[in-house]
């Protein structure tokens, strides 16, 4: 994996007159990692849910086909 740099920009008081001191820091594995299973598993529940939402109303209309096409989707997520 690529390494992602953030860059900052400090600003000292006026007494510095105006010089910039310029930090970067690396983003660690371990957050980088974190951060995207986190959203991940947050775009895995919205899915999920979204499709169960979407299978409930096909029964509600009693749509056979539709709830078919939505129940192979379905099968991934069990």
């Amino acid at each position: 994996m690529r390494k992602q740099k953030i860059d900052y920009v400090i600003r000292r008081d006026p007494e510095y007159k105006g010089k910039e001191i310029t930090a970067k820091r690396e983003l660690s594995f371990g957050i980088q990692l974190a951060s995207r299973l986190l959203l991940d598993h947050l775009s895995y529940q919205f899915n999920k849910e979204r499709l169960d939402e979407k299978i409930n109303l096909a029964i509600d209309n009693g749509d056979r086909e539709e709830f078919e096409r939505l129940s192979q989707l379905y099968q991934s997520y069990s």
